[in-house]
């Protein structure tokens, strides 16, 4: 059984850290069917329950759920400037 909040409900993962609505993310895509490849990258910047900053990153294969792992960061700024890092790198790689 799913409770579903109201339309213009914001909870704590609704919003960016400075409170405003939305999410701080990167979502990033390789495909290649030539080698049968169609893989995923994704991240957000969340707040945990804690309050804390976190660097959530999700990847695998188009279709599934892939993998998720999330990195600590002490301020936004961090886990931002970690954020861009890790999305040139990717887009180093062929993502788009």
């Amino acid at each position: 059984m799913s409770i579903d909040a109201p339309a213009d409900h914001q909870g704590p993962l609704d919003r960016e850290p400075d409170g405003t609505a939305g999410l701080i993310g990167v979502a990033l895509r390789r495909i290649d069917p030539a080698k049968n490849m169609a893989r995923f990258y994704a991240m957000d910047v969340q707040l945990d329950l804690f309050g804390a900053v976190m660097l959530i990153k999700q990847w695998g294969r188009i279709g599934t759920g892939g993998r998720v792992a999330g990195e600590p960061y002490a301020s936004i700024a961090l886990a931002l400037a970690a954020l861009q890092r890790q999305a040139a790198r990717k887009r180093r790689r062929g993502y788009q």
